[in-house]
């Protein structure tokens, strides 16, 4: 094993629009997009939206979608998964899917088809909070999460796994690695939160204040957000259905619920760093980052000086694989936070050429 971080440069075609399109047939949104996106009204009305369930029953996954029930914190709970049989011939191998904060399970579906035809069976789970699965009032964190998904496996009776994980999921998959460490055999992580301790850098913000943040965001700044926040370099026909999904859950009685939910999982973030833990991972690590990704959660909230230096993702993967044993850094010019839906051929050629390499 090295004991230096090997890092590869991407400047692969940008994704097209086309492949972008295939890649979200499953939820397209016809006649919603033109009034969402802010183009001049139509002539005839438009309909409007249909509100939508916190458990977002009725939205579209590529997957049959089941469900784990188990206790948490006095609650029964439920926590969504898809699992997808190989494909092409079975490797023996299972690889399981972590999602980001922002985005449901069903955002994994050409990752999952890559790696089924790869011969691998495919775990797409939401974590509880996120997604098909429960949203209970409890307290998260990345241990829970690990337990949960360990669980989760145990009732699969699946043993070892290849894990993926993306934005708050590589947080996730970093804990999940050093709880479980006989349970990972490689890691990949896809534009990984977290890559700094924001601790340093954001003060401590109340729930209040970003429960009120949240509640208010509007259609437009919610899809600014995406686009710029995110850096990407999809077409707005990509990115409208994150838009649409959260309007329609806005619509929700339960909607006051989802976002107490989604509060508790940015505290998660800010207050649960996992950084310092990187030099602790032994197993093979793969960074797969985007150049322009310059995410950092809480940036907002801290002042011009501090904030200036937040958010050198590539910069931050670069080095920080440098202090591990065993751990490699791809990074794709043009692209920001979505690898796997902003270069989808590239990415999966990267993360497989990982994953098989023995």
């Amino acid at each position: 094993m090295s004991n230096k971080a090997d890092t590869e440069v991407s400047h692969g075609p940008a994704t097209t629009r086309l492949r972008s399109r295939m890649a979200w047939r499953h939820l397209a949104v016809p006649m919603l997009l033109g009034a969402l996106i802010g183009a001049p009204a139509m002539a005839t009305a438009q309909p409007a939206l249909e509100p939508l369930g916190i458990a977002m029953e009725g939205w579209p996954y590529p997957f049959p979608v089941r469900f784990h029930e188990f206790a948490l914190e006095g609650e029964t709970v439920r926590q969504a998964y898809m699992d997808l049989a190989p494909t092409g011939p079975a490797n023996g191998r299972t690889a399981l899917l972590l999602h980001g904060r922002n985005f449901p399970a069903s955002y994994w579906e050409g990752v999952m088809r890559k790696l089924a035809a790869a011969g691998y069976r495919v775990i797409a789970t939401d974590q509880i909070g996120f997604g098909r699965s429960s949203k209970p009032d409890v307290h998260f964190t990345f241990d829970m999460y690990a337990r949960n998904t360990a669980a989760l496996l145990d009732a699969l009776n699946i043993g070892e796994v290849d894990v993926v994980g993306h934005s708050l999921g590589g947080m996730l998959a970093v804990r999940f690695t050093r709880t479980y460490p006989k349970r990972v055999r490689k890691l990949v992580l896809e534009a990984p939160v977290g890559l700094e301790d924001y601790r340093q850098t954001v003060p401590a913000v109340t729930d209040q204040f970003l429960y009120d943040r949240e509640y208010a965001l509007s259609a437009a700044a919610y899809r600014s957000f995406l686009r710029d926040t995110y850096s990407l370099s999809l077409p707005a026909e990509a990115v409208e259905p994150f838009v649409v999904l959260r309007e329609r859950l806005k619509l929700s009685g339960e909607y006051p619920r989802w976002v107490r939910s989604f509060v508790q999982t940015y505290q998660m973030i800010h207050d649960q760093p996992v950084v310092h833990e990187y030099p602790l991972v032994r197993t093979p690590t793969l960074f797969i980052m985007g150049a322009n990704d310059h995410n950092a959660p809480g940036k907002p909230y801290t002042t011009p000086e501090l904030g200036a230096g937040m958010g050198f993702n590539a910069d931050n993967a670069r080095r920080i694989a440098g202090t591990m044993p065993n751990a490699k850094v791809v990074v794709f010019e043009g692209v920001g936070h979505m690898p796997h839906m902003e270069r989808p051929a590239e990415f999966g050629d990267a993360m497989l050429a990982f994953l098989t390499r023995d």
